[in-house]
């Protein structure tokens, strides 16, 4: 009969591996090796009296037995964490770190104008930042692996509450030999099938940009998808096509009008809308509420010609 009880470590150990398929992947980042990672593991399936994982060829798989529960192991990790800063909040008014999710389309381009001054009013505080696509960080930051994220909205989550910060605005990007380069706006109807660049299908900007084109006429070019923001750029650059680009990256990126050309597109502005993001049953709620304020005022002021601050 098995009387040991499961560490938070191990059920940590076992969240990670379920969640990403491999002990190799889970190892890497939990930052600890893959045979001490194996023997938790083992020592948790002891102590639970089964077997959690199978392994094949395909991955590591869940047993029937580590999918019943798989879940509750998460529960109990977020209940962990919560409570350690509820903890936190009662002892500082705060904790000092929070782990801070960003999509790669976003986070080089806005946070170096936000964190300095944040860190500034905020002496104590300290950001882990991390970058992922926004599914995964939606998802991720649900099962308590962040504390915060700025993400696209809209979000429909009961489970997450939402302070809007700002709406960016894509800009339309075209090599210096196109034909609409040095118009200043140019019309739907001028985008009709022209050929359309964009990320690989994980970023949620693949799937707005994919929307503009079905509905302007234009054509996705699924065969040349970029990995970054720079990548989609050089392409255009290349001639392979055309692309809209987000505000932000180009106010921070773009500064060779040689190269390429960016317009506005005449009548439509093609926008997207991001937020801070949170557990709605963090205790560090009323603080997130505040920081969403300092950040807004501070987007306000630094970007301003460059986005529209929530509320304004």
């Amino acid at each position: 009969m098995p009387t040991a009880q499961p560490t938070l470590k191990q059920l940590e150990y076992f969240v990670a591996i379920a969640t990403r398929s491999s002990y190799r992947r889970a190892a890497e980042e939990l930052g600890v090796s893959q045979p001490a990672l194996t023997t938790q593991i083992a020592t948790l399936e002891a102590a639970l009296g089964l077997s959690l994982f199978e392994r094949s060829r395909s991955g590591t798989l869940l047993t029937p037995e580590g999918r019943a529960l798989l879940d509750q192991a998460r529960q109990i990790l977020l209940a962990m964490r919560e409570f350690r800063e509820n903890a936190d909040v009662i002892a500082q008014g705060h904790q000092a770190t929070y782990k801070l999710g960003v999509p790669p389309t976003v986070g080089p381009y806005l946070l170096p104008n936000v964190l300095p001054e944040l860190h500034a009013r905020h002496h104590q505080l300290k950001l882990y930042v991390r970058e992922a696509p926004p599914r995964h960080l939606q998802r991720d930051m649900a099962e308590g692996l962040y504390d915060l994220a700025i993400l696209p909205l809209p979000i429909n989550s009961d489970e997450l509450a939402v302070e809007p910060l700002f709406t960016e605005p894509l800009k339309f990007v075209v090599p210096a030999d196109h034909p609409l380069a040095g118009k200043a706006r140019v019309t739907p109807s001028q985008l009709r099938g022209e050929k359309v660049l964009t990320l690989e299908d994980q970023h949620h900007f693949h799937h707005q940009v994919q929307e503009i084109c079905h509905r302007l006429g234009a054509q996705l070019q699924r065969d040349y998808e970029g990995t970054s923001l720079d990548t989609l750029r050089q392409m255009v650059v290349m001639g392979l096509g055309v692309a809209f680009l987000p505000g932000l990256y180009v106010h921070s990126e773009m500064h060779d009008p040689e190269a390429l050309h960016v317009s506005e597109l005449k009548s439509k502005p093609i926008l997207r809308e991001h937020g801070l993001v949170w557990r709605a049953s963090s205790p560090g709620r009323n603080f997130y509420r505040e920081l969403a304020a300092d950040m807004r005022e501070i987007i306000g002021r630094r970007l301003g010609d460059v986005v529209t601050v929530a509320g304004r």
